[in-house]
C-alpha cells in the first residue's frame, strides 16, 4: 500500500483554513484545494511498503512516541515550494516548530535505518492547495505575499497516524491504518 504517517488538523481550525482558500480562490489561478477532511501535516512519506515493513513502522513509532508528550502548536504564515517563481504547493506553516521538527527527525532517523531516504531539510507544512498551471501566478503571489503571516491558530500535537493513500481521478481517499498517542 502507498502509505505516510500524519498529523491531522484539528477540525476546529477548518474554518480559517478555507478563508484562506478563499483568498487564493479570488486570484482564479488555476487551483486544486485540498479538502477540509484531508488537511494534515506529513510527518514522513513512504510510498509503496509491504505488510512487513508496515509493522515495522508500527512499531518504531510506538517506541519513538512513548519518550514525548502532546504538544501545542500555533499554525501560522503561508509559504509555497518549491519557489516563489515555481509554485507547486502553497502551504500553511507551524510558528515555532523546534518540537515538531524534532519529534520528525527522530523517527525519520529509524525509518533511514529501514531503508527509507532521509528527509533533507523538513518544514512542518500543511498543503492547502497545489498549483495546476502558471496563469495568474502573479496575482497569486501577491496574494500568498499578503497572507505570509496569517494567524490561523492553536492546536495540540497528540496523536500520529499512518495512513494509506489510494489515488483516484477525483483525489486522493486517505484511509487510517494507525493511530499513536503521544
Amino acid at each position: 500500500m502507498r502509505a505516510f504517517l500524519a498529523v491531522d488538523v484539528d477540525s476546529t481550525l477548518n474554518y480559517e483554513i478555507q478563508k484562506v482558500q478563499k483568498e487564493l480562490k479570488k486570484t482564479a489561478a488555476p487551483l486544486k484545494m485540498v479538502e477540509p477532511e484531508n488537511l494534515h501535516f506529513t510527518f514522513k512519506f513512504f510510498g509503496e511498503i509491504s505488510s512487513t515493513q508496515t509493522e515495522k513502522i508500527i512499531q518504531i513509532t510506538q517506541d519513538k512516541l512513548e519518550k514525548y508528550k502532546s504538544f501545542p502548536l500555533n499554525i501560522k504564515g503561508t509559504g509555497v515550494f518549491p519557489n516563489m517563481g515555481y509554485m507547486r504547493v502553497i502551504w500553511l506553516g507551524v510558528e515555532e516548530p523546534e518540537q515538531f521538527s524534532q519529534l520528525q527527525r527522530d523517527l525519520d532517523q529509524e525509518f533511514v535505518k529501514m531503508g527509507f531516504k532521509k528527509e533533507r531539510s523538513y518544514i512542518p507544512h500543511l498543503t492547502i492547495a497545489r498549483v495546476k498551471g502558471p496563469r495568474n501566478k502573479e496575482i497569486l503571489a501577491e496574494t500568498v505575499q499578503k497572507l505570509e503571516s496569517i494567524e490561523i491558530g492553536p492546536m495540540t500535537l497528540e496523536k500520529i497516524t499512518l495512513k494509506k493513500s489510494e489515488l483516484t481521478p477525483v483525489g486522493p481517499i486517505y484511509t487510517d491504518i494507525q493511530q499513536f498517542f503521544i
